[in-house]
This record gives C-alpha cells, sequence and structure tokens, in this order.
C-alpha cells in the first residue's frame, strides 16, 4: 500500500510539472503606479504624511516622487525650507513610513524644475554664449575690458575675439583676452565677432520655499559637483533610503554653454570652434561649411551633457545606494544615449489622444498643437531595451484634459499606448500633499490630473491600479521580443545652419521628427506587424553578433536586423561598424546608401573612408533592389524593407490587420503578447501569432482571471471587445486553467422592469435627496440644482427576478456611466467598471428568483467647481502660477456646461 502511495505521488507530481498553472507574478511595489507627490511649500507634517501615505497603500499606488514647489498663501508658517534639518527629518519620516507600508520613494534632486537653488552660485548658474557682432571703419577702435551688447550681462567673460576683412580674411584678436585697460585700432574696415560666456539668468521654475536661486549650469564640470556635492552634505550621517533620485525634463531654457566649452570641443574634435567664429554666427559665405561646425558643436554638447551632468548624477544616486531616473527629452543631445546615460529613462505624456473607441470622450478643448506620439515614447524604452535595463517609465496623464474632467475611462488607452511602446513603470502627474483642514477642492497643482482623495474617482481608483499593476507585473518580468534594430540618422537632426543650439522636445515633434525618413519608416514597420528598437551610434558600436543574433548589450534580446533609413548625413564609424556586424553574420538594411559625412573635424579624410567602404559592396548605381553577401551576414540596399526583411525570414505580425495593437514579451520559454483593441468594434477571429506553443493561457488584466485559450491547428481565437485588453501567454508545457467562455449566441432578459432607487452616500457641497426612478438616468438630468453641483457618490438599486440557466454566463452591461461604477450583486462585490466596454461577468453571484443589483456611481469633481466659481467662492490662491487651466490662462470654471453624472443606461444583462 506504501509503494502504491508513493507511486501515485510520484505521478502526481510529474503531472503537476506537466501541466503548470499559469499566474500572476508576486507583486513588487514597482508593478503597483507611482505618483508623483507634490509638497506645497514643503508645508507637511508627520500625521498627514502618514495619512496620505496610507491612502496611496489603500488604493494599490505602490510608491511616490517627492517634489516640492511653490506654496499656498496664508500657511507660510507652516513652510518648511527645502533642505533643512526639519525638511530632512519629514523625508525621513515619509521613507520610514513608507516602507512599513511596502510603498517606495523617490525624491527630485531639487525643487520645482530643473535642477538649481540657493546653492547655485552665478558663477554656477546656467550659461549661454553670446556672439556679438561689431562693425569697424577704418580708424575705429575697440576698447578693454569688453563687454557684451546685452548690458543685463553683469558676469560676462570674453571667450573669443576675431576680426574680418571684406575678404574674409581673419585677424586674430584673442590676446586681448583678458585685458582690463587699452585699445585695438583697425586699418581698415572690419567686422568683428566676439564670443562671450554670460549666465541665462533663469531661475527655478515653481521652486519650494528654500530652493529658489538660479537653474545650475548642466554642461559644467565643476558646478555639477557643487551642486551634488550640497545634498551630500544634506544626506551626511543619514541613512534615508531614497530608491531612486529624479531629473525632470530639460527645461535650461536657452543655457547652450559653459565656461570649459572651448576646451571641451578641441578636446572632442581636434580643431579650434574659436577658429570658426563667422561660420559659428552664421555670418560666413560658405553655408555647407557653417552646417557642419554647428553640427560638431550639437554634438558636443550632447556628450558633455552626458559626461558632465547625467553620468556624475547617476554616480551620485549609486553611492547613496539609490538608482537615477532621467527625462532626456527636451534635451539639446541624443536623446537615446541620454536617456541610456542613468538607471531608469522616462518619458512623459502630455495632452490627450485620439482612440476610435466608440463613446469614450475627447473635449476638443484638450487638443493641443501635438497629440502625444507613442515613437516618442520609443526613444526612453529602447535606451532600456537595447541596454538590457529593467524598467522604463513614464510621467503620466500630464494635461489630459482640463482640470476636473479627467475620467478613469479616459486614462485606460493613454497609459496602453505607453505600455505598448515599452513602457513598465507609471507614475501619475500627479497627486498633491493637503492637508486636512483645507477646503474642498483641496490643495492642487496647476498642470496635474489631481488624483487626489477629494476626488469622488479616488474610491474607484484601485480598478485603474490593479489593471496598470497586472498589465506591469508582465511587463517588468519579461523582456522585449524586439526583432529589428532601426538606426536614427541624428546628425541628419543636427546639420543644419538653423541657429546653433537644438532642444529635442516633446511638444515639436512635428518639426525634428515627423518629416523624417526614420519616422516614416518607423510608423510604416508598425503598422506592418514588426516590433523594433531605435539604435545610435553609440549602441551600435558596443553591438556584437552571435547564433541568435545582434546583441547590443548583456541582458538585452537579440535583434535579427539592423535598418537604416534613408539619411543625408552620417558617420563613417558607424558605417565601418555596420559592415563589420554584417561581416560578423548580421543582416543589415539600408533604404539607401550614406552618401556624405556629417561635421567638419577631417572631412575630407573621412569622406574618403565613407567612400572606400561604400566601394567594398561593389552595388550598382541604377538598381534600386539589391543585395549582397558580406562575410558570413548579408546587406540590402532596397526601398522595399518589408521584402527584404521577408528574405530573411523576419515576419510580421499579421494580427494587426484586424486593428489590434501589440507588445511581445519572452522569458523562461514563454512569449506573452499583449493585445489591445482601440478600434472601434470587437475582434474576433482566429489569428496565427508568430509564436507557437503547446498551451495559450489568457491572463486578463481588467480582472485579474485565467483561462486557457484552445489551439486549432496552430490558430487561436481571439475576442477582444473595444477598449479591452488581453494578456496572452505561449508556452511549449501545457498548462492547467479553466477554459475560456466565448461569447457566442447572446439573449438581452428582460429583468430590469422594477424601479430604481437613487440615493447619495458620499461627496458634496451637500448629498441631493434620495430618488425612485423607472429607469436609471443621469442625476444631472433631474433639474435639481442640489445634484448639477454634486460631486461624490450614489447607489442607483434595483431587483430583478431570474430563472438562471445552467451552463449559461450572464454579462451585465451598464451603457453610459458618468463616470465609473463598483457593482454589487445580493451585496457581494463583482468589480468595478471604470473605462469602456463598461461590462462585467456576474454570474457566479446571481441566483434563481429574486437578486439585488446595486450600483456605486463615482462622477467627476468638474460640476462642484463650476458651482465653486460661479458664486466667486475664493478656492485660487497659490504663489507663483496661481492656478491656470489648459491653455495656461486663469482658470474659471463658471462658464462649464454641467458635465453628464450617474448611470445612464441603458443596463442590461445578458446571457451567453
Amino acid at each position: 500500500m506504501k509503494k502504491k502511495w508513493i507511486t501515485l505521488l510520484f505521478i502526481g507530481l510529474v503531472l503537476n510539472a506537466a501541466f503548470a498553472q499559469e499566474g500572476w507574478p508576486t507583486v513588487t511595489k514597482e508593478m503597483k503606479p507611482w505618483t508623483r507627490w507634490w509638497w506645497m511649500g514643503s508645508a507637511v507634517d508627520k500625521l498627514h504624511l502618514a495619512r496620505e501615505l496610507q491612502r496611496f497603500d489603500d488604493v494599490g499606488i505602490g510608491g511616490v516622487e517627492v517634489t516640492p514647489i511653490y506654496g499656498a498663501k496664508g500657511y507660510e508658517s507652516r513652510y518648511i525650507p527645502y533642505l533643512s534639518g526639519d525638511w530632512m527629518d519629514m523625508l525621513a519620516f515619509t521613507t520610514e513610513k513608507a516602507n512599513s507600508l511596502g510603498l517606495g520613494v523617490d525624491m527630485n534632486l531639487g525643487t520645482g524644475w530643473p535642477f538649481g537653488g540657493p546653492q547655485v552660485t552665478e558663477q554656477d548658474a546656467a550659461t549661454k554664449f553670446f556672439l556679438d557682432e561689431i562693425i569697424l571703419k577704418k580708424g575705429d577702435q575697440l576698447r578693454f575690458p569688453l563687454g557684451p551688447i546685452d548690458s543685463k550681462q553683469t558676469f560676462a567673460k570674453l571667450q573669443a575675439l576675431r576680426a574680418f576683412k571684406s575678404n574674409g580674411e581673419e585677424i586674430n584678436l584673442d590676446q586681448y583676452i583678458g585685458k582690463t585697460a587699452g585699445q585695438w585700432t583697425t586699418s581698415e574696415a572690419v567686422r568683428v565677432i566676439a564670443l562671450f560666456a554670460g549666465r541665462t539668468k533663469q531661475k527655478v521654475k515653481r521652486a519650494a520655499p528654500g530652493g529658489e536661486g538660479f537653474t545650475l549650469d548642466h554642461l559644467g564640470v565643476i558646478p555639477v559637483k557643487h551642486y551634488l556635492s550640497s545634498f551630500a552634505e544634506a544626506f551626511k550621517e543619514r541613512q534615508i533610503p531614497i530608491r531612486s533620485f529624479f531629473n525632470d525634463s530639460y527645461e535650461v531654457y536657452g543655457a547652450n554653454w559653459t565656461d570649459s566649452f572651448l576646451q571641451e570641443f578641441q578636446k572632442r574634435k581636434s580643431y579650434k570652434l574659436e577658429d570658426h567664429l563667422l561660420d559659428f554666427a552664421g555670418k560666413g559665405a560658405d553655408k555647407d561649411r557653417e552646417a557642419r561646425v554647428k553640427a560638431d558643436y550639437r554634438e558636443v554638447v550632447s556628450a558633455v551633457l552626458r559626461d558632465n551632468f547625467l553620468i556624475p548624477f547617476t554616480k551620485f544616486a549609486h553611492q547613496r545606494g539609490a538608482l537615477s531616473r532621467n527625462q532626456a527629452h527636451g534635451s539639446p543631445g541624443n536623446l537615446i544615449d541620454l536617456y541610456a546615460s542613468t538607471d531608469i529613462a522616462e518619458c512623459e505624456t502630455f495632452g490627450s489622444s485620439f482612440f476610435n473607441i466608440p463613446h469614450l470622450r475627447r473635449d476638443s478643448a484638450d487638443v493641443r498643437n501635438v497629440d502625444p506620439d507613442p515613437m516618442m515614447f520609443k526613444f526612453a524604452s529602447s535606451a532600456t531595451n537595447t541596454h538590457g535595463k529593467k524598467y522604463t517609465s513614464s510621467e503620466t496623464f500630464t494635461w489630459l484634459t482640463d482640470h476636473f474632467k479627467t475620467a478613469l475611462s479616459q486614462t485606460k488607452p493613454e497609459v496602453e499606448q505607453l505600455f505598448l511602446t515599452g513602457v513598465n513603470h507609471v507614475f501619475y502627474h500627479g497627486t498633491t500633499y493637503s492637508p486636512e483642514d483645507v477646503a474642498f477642492p483641496g490643495w492642487l497643482f496647476y498642470a496635474s490630473v489631481n488624483f487626489t482623495s477629494n476626488n469622488p474617482l479616488w474610491n474607484h481608483m484601485d480598478g485603474l491600479n490593479q489593471y496598470i499593476t497586472r498589465v506591469q507585473s508582465i511587463l517588468q518580468t519579461t523582456r522585449a521580443d524586439n526583432e529589428l534594430l532601426v538606426y536614427w540618422p541624428i546628425y541628419d537632426v543636427w546639420q543644419d545652419t538653423v541657429g546653433a543650439f537644438k532642444t529635442l522636445g516633446v511638444h515639436h515633434v512635428d518639426r525634428w521628427l515627423h518629416p523624417t525618413e526614420f519616422y516614416k519608416q518607423s510608423v510604416a514597420l508598425q503598422q506592418s506587424g514588426y516590433s523594433f528598437d531605435f539604435v545610435t551610434d553609440a549602441i551600435l558600436d558596443q553591438t556584437t553578433v552571435d547564433s541568435e543574433g545582434l546583441i547590443t548589450a548583456k541582458n538585452a534580446r537579440p535583434y535579427k536586423a539592423v535598418i537604416v533609413p534613408k539619411s543625408a548625413y552620417f558617420s563613417e564609424t558607424t558605417f565601418a561598424n555596420l559592415l563589420d556586424l554584417a561581416k560578423q553574420g548580421a543582416t543589415v538594411i539600408f533604404q539607401g546608401l550614406p552618401q556624405d559625412v556629417y561635421g567638419f573635424n577631417n572631412v575630407d579624410e573621412r569622406r574618403k573612408q565613407l567612400s572606400d567602404l561604400r566601394a567594398t559592396l561593389k552595388f550598382s548605381r541604377e538598381g534600386e533592389n539589391q543585395y549582397t553577401a558580406y562575410g558570413k551576414g548579408k546587406v540590402y540596399l532596397t526601398k522595399d524593407i518589408h521584402s527584404a526583411l521577408e528574405t530573411e525570414q523576419i515576419f510580421a505580425e499579421r494580427l494587426v490587420r484586424s486593428g489590434l495593437k501589440f507588445s511581445r514579451r519572452v522569458e523562461k520559454g514563454k512569449t506573452y503578447y499583449y493585445l489591445v483593441n482601440h478600434s472601434d468594434k470587437t475582434v474576433d477571429d482566429m489569428f496565427r501569432l508568430n509564436t507557437l506553443g503547446a498551451s495559450c493561457t489568457l491572463l486578463d488584466p481588467q480582472t485579474g482571471e485565467i483561462f486557457a485559450l484552445p489551439i486549432k491547428e496552430g490558430n487561436v481565437r481571439l475576442q477582444i471587445p473595444s477598449g479591452y485588453a488581453w494578456l496572452v501567454a505561449i508556452s511549449d508545457k501545457p498548462v492547467t486553467a479553466t477554459p475560456y467562455r466565448y461569447i457566442n449566441e447572446t439573449a438581452e432578459l428582460p429583468v430590469f422592469n422594477q424601479p430604481w432607487k437613487v440615493t447619495f452616500i458620499s461627496g458634496g457641497p451637500e448629498l441631493p435627496k434620495s430618488r425612485t426612478l423607472q429607469r436609471p438616468s443621469f442625476w444631472t438630468a433631474w433639474k435639481d440644482e442640489h445634484a448639477n453641483r454634486f460631486s461624490g457618490i450614489a447607489n442607483y438599486e434595483t431587483t430583478i427576478q431570474l430563472d438562471k440557466q445552467p451552463g449559461k454566463s450572464y454579462l451585465l452591461t451598464l451603457g453610459t456611466v458618468g463616470e465609473s461604477a463598483r457593482v454589487f450583486v445580493n451585496d457581494e462585490v463583482m468589480g468595478i467598471v471604470w473605462s469602456h466596454p463598461f461590462q462585467l461577468e456576474i454570474g457566479e453571484a446571481l441566483q434563481n428568483g429574486k437578486n439585488t443589483i446595486r450600483v456605486e456611481v463615482a462622477n467627476l469633481m468638474a460640476n462642484r467647481v463650476r458651482d465653486l466659481d460661479k458664486r466667486k467662492v475664493s478656492w485660487r490662491n497659490y504663489h507663483e502660477i496661481n492656478f491656470v487651466n489648459i491653455d495656461y490662462e486663469s482658470f474659471d470654471a463658471s462658464s462649464w456646461q454641467i458635465m453628464d453624472s450617474g448611470l445612464h443606461g441603458p443596463v442590461k444583462l445578458l446571457a451567453y
């Protein structure tokens, strides 16, 4: 008997191993969404810090980023100066309380933005160059000391001085630099170009008390060292466990220089920038040379920003056992390389996007000049993926709508767009600390989505938060399975004569990104069903080839090919690297061969190198579609990139033809497809995915449920409603899970024939009276002034009689909801319905006979704020910018239309 029991146990263990249960990963704090936590005036205390951290934990937020900013008027006595002993005590308490709850704490390494403050002297402040032109006639004099034409520049240094004759001949006057007296007299008419290093005089934007002061010179070695040392001093002898230090988007306006820039330039480019002042100033006759000199300048700015600021910033974080987190967009440099210079690359959404989801609200007033572009997000995720790092974060929902109008349903497709591009660590923008004695709507930041406990949607936030947590749990425990590298031709962006300084920001992608062939090819590849990361010269320089493909970093997934879009200017070193990768076995696809090198230094020699390398390919000048074996690999020259990829047996995912969007991830023998339907109809069809396996499992990120999906002849049926998302796991091992209940024939049951009672349970300014309705309707349709200004929670409750049938499933659809709902069946919570489609399964809680259906509805803050402004109640009273609308004009909601609130329906019960 004992022997038989052991045998049965062994068989059971084998079966359990062979038929594993698919499940969700164990949740970590990073898998949950985090939020930027503004400390207004740093007017915080331990009681309210603990209260708010507990509330974050209660709704499923995993951590906070502490960012102190300006304060509210009338509360100055509560302000705590930034980095003072008391402030550091509050930070220490915050981390202690957060850790006890399992939350994480990040810290902005400054107040407001960008980095700066009282510790930044004018010597260390953000620096800009001045190129003054002085026209002298014969016999005119320059008198010393020579100062800039801008009389406001009280802290300026002359760094180069050249005179130019009418024939272009240069007279070097650098010997007069530093002269405190004397003059130089010209013997003929000349144009003098004087290069000064001055200061932008920018102050920290939205600074907190104690954080006011000059913006930092981000390009200077010494200024950055001084700045970081002030924080090292503040943290001295304090063990405060910060998870990561954060740097916001580069908004250092006009800061295009550092005092040592000329030395930096010569070291990196092997010629003197000051020897080409006429070209640099845009005053020369040779426009090609001007563009080349400016391209070199822009490349050096990028390198200096990385080497003098971001790398020391990361080193500072590591010395304190923390990570560095950085937003590179807006920087004057190669964004991908700058994103890659810190531990966590962070992108940013700004404004709202259009999605073709029926009934998804998008007000025309919320549409900005340029919609958020998913390709922009890929600059950050590409840095993460190509370097084998774990996290790509995002500043999420900035100005998604105007204040108080953001519904949770509007956030879902926006955050899904981030996930699809590789983001896996969401930070809300955000939440403002607010004491209990501050009346509704509490303290608020002017550009925030206002995720605070004063917002009725806070009661349903865990619906959104759980969805994000489930998706991120997969995205953070897997690696991106992108088959292609797409080269970003940065030199085409840098090499032109327009100005000298270039910043690449999210608000002007229509200028520097959209017109490029790189962007057009990337969009075409994505629409065809290919997955890719962007790659730079620096990344290609570190790339190798093995039997699995192109390896960009130790922990990065192999790539199958590299695509080089058509470009005007190229690096001969990068071209040599690409050919070397082909020799090792890589597939390299050129849309067009590079014809010229970028920049000015050694340009003739480098042109010859490029020409010689190009000649080794032996492509004819006439053929549009050519390829050649090159060592162990292959090089293509073709405009038909899709055909070249298929020739190499690199196939697109065909499911995109249905309108589905996807992201593919892999880990430990499993492939995960994150599938999103942003189209206007349900996608219901059989699909053959590029990855095949013995089992296919649905992990529903909306509900957390797990189902087995049958595979028939290599095909799987996907049935994804508009606005819904699936996570599908493909494995070679069979798994045990409940078979998925596809919705086939549906029948609406005529059960909603009893009155509905509406009861207001929480909110303000006062609770409207209860009502009984024959059918659900918005409470803002009742012509009740109390209901029209109400912001809060109401219950819609009714009963139904049901003859429950075995083998049937039951789907409750709510119709139109303003704005989210928690559903109870017979007092059992069924879930939160917070996004399109507003429906959920309720069959498990239904019983034969009488059933009680209760729908707890939360509306927005908008109607109550509208009422405050109509009655001219003063609630906006902040220092600095005070409070503005989405167009950065003074905020006033008094003219708003009343927003629909409550449950409109029609409410239906479907059996299938």
